[in-house]
């Protein structure tokens, strides 16, 4: 249970910052198993990592309800570019998994990507200010935002920085650029998670033995949504201040590190 909620919480942090949560729970895993087989199984669970995502959900839907419910009143508008924006991850995610799926895995690539988001936050805190809103945006730039959040189908891709960076070079001022972000993961992660749901309801009901029991991935869902309600907190109010770049200086030393111990360097 504490190896659980270990990446419980790991998830809850990296879901939110722009540090990849992908990428920390692979590396995370990788690293326990030299000291223990079972929490790497942990670290690599896909029903696991989508439960996990699935708590994280219910930190945006009570950080952003003012916002969603605005969506659903007022700026229906949203809604179809928030669709939109989903395809280009559905499309390159349901590819990878089916043809590269050793990828969504791998520490060495999760780590090497951690470097490329230290880039991207580097990029992003280069930017000069924006003051566009999120309801203003056109297809056009909920495509371009979403092929930003299918690159980071690839682990150790913060999908938080990508997409606000996405946001900002298309001219979004900081909040609005955060807000559009997360409510761009919401189709993603209920689609997930629906899928997720349907697959451990049938293994319930063929009598098959769960690889988790209910009560395991109930825990470490509410653990994640604990802390990313904290977590999600933190990045809006770094976000106003222009900080996110900063957190470049955790993915670089840490990529570095990683990218060296798994290639026998370190």
């Amino acid at each position: 249970m504490y190896k659980l909620l270990i990446l419980a919480a790991v998830q809850g942090i990296a879901e939110f910052l722009p540090i990849s949560s992908s990428g920390h729970l692979i590396i995370l895993g990788a690293l326990l198993e030299e000291l223990s087989s079972s929490v790497g199984e942990l670290g690599e669970s896909p029903t696991l990592e989508i439960i996990l995502h699935a708590g994280t959900l219910g930190s945006i839907l009570v950080v952003f309800w003012k916002r969603i419910l605005n969506l659903l009143k007022s700026d229906r508008r949203v809604l179809p570019l928030l669709v939109i924006g989903t395809v280009p991850a559905a499309i390159l995610g349901l590819t990878i998994k089916s043809q590269f799926s050793t990828w969504l895995t791998n520490p060495t690539l999760a780590a090497a990507m951690l470097l490329v988001t230290g880039c991207m936050l580097v990029l992003l805190g280069r930017l000069a200010p924006r003051d566009g809103c999120y309801t203003e945006l056109n297809w056009r730039a909920a495509v371009v935002i979403g092929c930003f959040q299918a690159f980071a189908v690839l682990p150790g891709v913060s999908r938080s920085g990508s997409t606000i960076l996405g946001g900002r070079l298309l001219g979004l001022k900081n909040e609005d650029s955060v807000t559009f972000s997360f409510l761009l993961a919401i189709p993603a992660i209920i689609g997930a998670s629906l899928l997720a749901i349907k697959d451990i309801w049938q293994q319930v009901n063929a009598g098959e033995a769960l690889e988790f029991s209910i009560t395991e991935l109930a825990i470490g869902a509410f653990v994640s949504f604990l802390v990313g309600l904290v977590a999600l907190t933190w990045l809006i109010g770094w976000s106003r201040k222009d900080r996110l770049h900063w957190f470049a200086w955790w993915c670089f030393p840490a990529g570095l590190w990683a990218v060296c111990h798994f290639n026998g360097i370190l």
